[in-house]
């Protein structure tokens, strides 16, 4: 891995190529992150370059973090995160990775927590079919059938049920980049990327590229 990058998550919009199409993108607000150290095969056992993005107030952070900040001279920031760069020892401590990292075209994937949704029944959780909404039926929304009757008596793992909904980390992977607004630290992303408005998202070259 040579690219990865730090970033929030502005909304979605929709711009429109030079040939008219119409293209729906996410904003994601990418950097600057600031490198606060780089670790090496001899101090840490492996190589990695550690960065930190999205500034924090002072009274929120504490004393094992700014001291760790303090020690590589940087303000201090909301999240770290580690990347294992393939040339992690072409960067030093305080340097900046910027949305221009990346380029239009290039194939991402993007990591958040999805957004929350509750405890949902398994019609909204799994797309499993309702009974007859008639005034006779009563059986319209909750689930149906789970076991095996008395052999095996049990009902399998893995059986979709009624229960918590989203806020899981979820990676969706070769998404395009239609646009890099260096000036502003923005990316365009093709499509939706996981997580609410505001959420963190991690974006890395992606390791799996469709033909």
């Amino acid at each position: 891995m040579k690219k990865a990058i730090l970033a929030t998550k502005v909304g979605m919009t929709q711009i429109f190529n030079e040939n008219g199409a119409l293209t729906p993108v996410t904003v994601l607000q990418a950097g600057p992150c600031v490198v606060t150290q780089v670790k090496t095969v001899d101090n840490d056992g492996y190589s990695a370059v550690q960065v930190a993005f999205a500034d924090k107030r002072e009274k929120l952070v504490n004393k094992p973090l700014k001291g760790h900040f303090d020690k590589a001279g940087v303000s201090y920031k909301r999240y770290v995160r580690e990347f294992k760069f393939e040339n992690a020892e072409e960067y030093s401590v305080k340097d900046e990775i910027k949305a221009d990292i990346f380029a239009a075209g290039d194939k991402i994937d993007a990591t958040a927590v999805a957004k929350g949704k509750g405890f949902q029944g398994a019609i909204k959780r799994f797309g499993q079919s309702r009974g007859p909404m008639t005034h006779g039926s009563k059986f319209h929304r909750h689930q149906g059938a789970n076991g095996a009757c008395s052999s095996p008596g049990k009902v399998f793992k893995g059986k979709g049920m009624p229960g918590h909904m989203g806020a899981k980390r979820i990676t969706i992977q070769n998404l395009e980049i239609v646009k890099i607004d260096a000036e502003n630290n923005l990316i365009l992303v093709k499509g939706a990327v996981p997580g609410p408005k505001k959420a963190m998202v991690t974006i890395k070259e992606t390791v799996k590229f469709s033909k």
